[in-house]
């Protein structure tokens, strides 16, 4: 049984490079209430190219959500936020920072770049479980999403 109205997947862009992550984040995100479709980019111009739907990403279904690690090649966290956020078609999806950095100014700059939240990972295993459900009841029941033709742009 589903807990959405329209009982559709909700689509997450996780951008993180580190597998393990990836693979708890995947874990502790999947619920039977809740259909999520997650897919995974390894670096920030992964992510842009899914984003903007280029090359082998033409037919990339728009996320609902974003999870963004900071600490990322090619292209950090902070960089892909700014050029989501900046972008008319792009800046209505949700962006919620996953770092392991604890650091005042990371925090700072992700808020002045319109993160729409900041979480830091936590070492411990079952916390961080509890951190990602967390993130999963907050932004997939609680909060309600942009329709999917308005974060596209549609009219």
């Amino acid at each position: 049984m589903c807990d959405l109205p329209d009982c559709r997947s909700i689509e997450v862009l996780l951008v993180e490079d580190n597998p393990g992550d990836v693979r708890l984040i995947k874990e502790a995100l999947n619920d039977a209430k809740i259909h999520v479709h997650i897919t995974a980019v390894h670096d920030g111009a992964e992510a842009l190219a899914l984003l903007r739907r280029e090359g082998d990403y033409s037919t990339a279904t728009t996320p609902d959500l974003i999870l963004l690690d900071l600490n990322l090649p090619r292209m950090s966290g902070h960089e892909v936020l700014a050029v989501i956020k900046q972008d008319e078609h792009l800046r209505r999806i949700p962006v919620v920072v996953v770092s392991s950095s604890k650091a005042d100014r990371d925090i700072a700059t992700a808020y002045d770049l319109h993160a729409n939240c900041f979480v830091t990972k936590p070492v411990d295993l079952d916390q961080f479980f509890e951190v990602v459900q967390a993130i999963r009841e907050f932004w997939f029941v609680v909060v309600k999403l942009p329709p999917e033709q308005i974060a596209d742009g549609a009219t």
